[in-house]
């Protein structure tokens, strides 16, 4: 499956508007996550009119990247032919070497890394703050989104805590604020106590 992910050129870009990107190009960039999937995207934009043919031009602005990431094997690609059971084999041959003991299925490969897996504090918030105010918000996070692109550090993102939890209570009420709330405190406190800067009760 092909995904998509910014450069570091194009994470500048978001920041410095140096390719004097076309609007629709520019939100293109900005809906590159890495994790959406390219049929995905292409068909969360395609009601704007963009295509492949805009992602190839940000490949050649060296503002994107593609990457494939296989799919976990299925048993018939680790075992083309069902495994023998030890019993049903025949006894091996008198010989002075012992016979080998019977191959054991090999475990499938874990799944993907999660976001908590093999991340930063800062890409797990970076994450967090991209997939929840594209589903949250929608359109109108996009100058929250562009704070979060802009962001260097987590001190930063927890400058961004107080709009963004404004505009989640705005856009989705007090129960869904809370609960994003404590999920992105404690990502981004590590367990400790956040500021209640929002009265939630």
């Amino acid at each position: 499956m092909t995904f998509f992910d910014k450069t570091t050129r194009g994470r500048a870009e978001i920041s410095v508007r140096g390719n004097n990107l076309t609007p629709r190009l520019r939100t293109l960039l900005l809906l590159v996550d890495g994790k959406t999937s390219t049929a995905d995207l292409l068909f969360k934009v395609s009601g704007m009119g963009l295509s492949h043919t805009h992602l190839d031009t940000l490949v050649e602005a060296g503002l994107i990247q593609g990457h494939v990431t296989a799919t976990a094997p299925s048993n018939d690609t680790l075992h083309p032919h069902p495994p023998v059971p030890a019993e049903a084999l025949p006894s091996p041959p008198n010989s002075p070497v012992p016979a080998a003991p019977p191959i054991q299925a090999a475990p499938p490969p874990p799944p993907p890394a999660s976001l908590a897996i093999g991340q930063s504090q800062y890409e797990q918030v970076y994450r967090f703050y991209n997939e929840t105010i594209k589903s949250m918000i929608g359109i109108r996070g996009y100058g929250l989104q562009m704070k979060v692109e802009r962001a260097a550090t987590v001190d930063d993102f927890k400058e961004i805590r107080q709009q963004y939890l404004e505009a989640i209570l705005k856009s989705k009420g007090k129960e869904t604020t809370r609960s994003l709330r404590d999920r992105l405190d404690h990502l981004l406190y590590q367990g400790l106590p956040g500021p209640n800067s929002i009265n939630l009760d």
